[in-house]
């Protein structure tokens, strides 16, 4: 009989969006879900949404066309940059405070404002760290990529984390990675992180397609990693007024313009909880580290299952 203390953590997912690209009333509605996450399901860990702070601006084209854009458009980002937030700043700090009154190590979809610049971003908080670091989004997807610049090799952390076993009794030693949304389908990141250890490997996203949980699953048994998907659930009602839609001529407040989805995936592709489909809310799961060295014992990418002698693999990272 083993004898070895559990490795075991309670830790959810959000499915929640930014609150009509108002700071004050998303940071409001990130601590009420975080304070549910702990009180209501004992939540050690909780994954955020992408773009939770700042918004995502489903169906706004920004006035763009290949070679002009509008001034109407232009006026659309003076509005989208002004919700952004800088890393650091007193939104960061409200956030390791909530971080810290309950506890919850926190990883949260943000966009974050550099001078003239978005970025989409994933940052790190503990609760007696506080923020510990960011992951910039490597390659923005299609058209976002005229309001969000690209992330480099300098912010793709792998955070050692501790934290105290579900039973309260042992430390538990982990380690936590994030990627957004189709960054999950770059083979080499998802490598990139493999080959650190990822545990706890968070995928804040947008991406409400059925398919998408197909690529969580497959992911948590390609990287024998606990897979936490956090989408966002919109509807119009939580956009600004005025903010572009999939049908112009058919406006209503409960049209849905993000579906969610959110899930939790174990290192052997089983879903512990989710999808979540309609609705915003909070799936929460007790997980079991050791189950990523149960499934590594008959396959890992970056060991007994690899061939260096054939493959190589480096990564530009500072």
């Amino acid at each position: 009989m083993d004898s070895r203390p559990t490795r075991k953590l309670r830790v959810s997912v959000v499915q929640a969006c930014c609150q009509k690209y108002d700071l004050d009333a998303t940071l409001e509605k990130l601590e009420q879900l975080t304070r549910l996450a702990k009180d209501r399901d004992g939540a050690q860990l909780a994954v955020f949404p992408e773009a939770f702070i700042g918004g995502y601006p489903k169906t706004s084209t920004f006035g763009s066309v290949v070679g002009d854009r509008s001034a109407d458009g232009r006026n659309e980002y003076v509005r989208y940059h002004a919700a952004a937030i800088e890393v650091p700043s007193p939104a960061v700090s409200r956030i390791e405070a909530i971080s810290k009154a309950t506890g919850v190590f926190l990883v949260i979809g943000i966009i974050e404002r550099d001078g003239g610049t978005l970025y989409c971003c994933q940052i790190f908080v503990d609760p007696d760290q506080g923020y510990l670091g960011k992951h910039r989004k490597l390659a923005p997807t299609a058209v976002e990529r005229i309001i969000w610049g690209q992330g480099d090799g300098s912010t793709l952390p792998v955070i050692e984390q501790q934290f105290i076993s579900a039973e309260g009794t042992a430390q538990v030693q982990t380690k936590i990675s994030g990627a957004i949304c189709w960054e999950n389908y770059m083979p080499l990141l998802r490598y990139y992180y493999y080959s650190k250890g990822t545990e706890l490997y968070c995928a804040s996203t947008v991406d409400s397609r059925p398919v998408w949980q197909s690529s969580m699953v497959h992911i948590a048994l390609e990287g024998r990693c606990f897979v936490l998907s956090a989408c966002q659930y919109a509807e119009e009602k939580d956009y600004p007024e005025g903010h572009a839609v999939y049908d112009d001529s058919a406006r209503h407040p409960d049209n849905v313009m993000l579906g969610g989805g959110s899930v939790i995936v174990n290192p052997l592709g089983q879903v512990l909880a989710g999808p979540l489909l309609k609705g915003e809310g909070v799936l929460t799961a007790t997980i079991d580290l050791d189950d990523c060295i149960r499934g590594k014992f008959d396959l890992d990418v970056v060991g007994h299952y690899a061939r260096p002698d054939v493959f190589g693999f480096t990564a530009n990272v500072a």
